[in-house]
């Protein structure tokens, strides 16, 4: 069994758009949280692979990116 087996796809229904994104384009990013891991990808550029973090990195991330 390769690494690509044990990924599942994560449904189009969990992601969603930052709330700092806008609708004229521009750099937005969208976000899907799943119970082991944090999906992050490109809103622009859907079929490229997402970013996938544990949850308590993506946790560490937000609070820093707020300072």
């Amino acid at each position: 069994m390769n690494a690509q087996q044990l990924i599942k796809p994560v449904p189009q229904s969990a992601w969603f758009k930052s709330s700092y994104s806008t609708g004229s384009g521009g750099e937005c990013v969208e976000v899907a949280t799943r119970p082991a891991r944090v999906h992050v990808r490109d809103s622009k550029d859907t079929t490229r692979a997402a970013l996938a973090v544990e949850p308590t990195a993506w946790t560490a991330f937000v609070k820093f990116a707020a300072l």
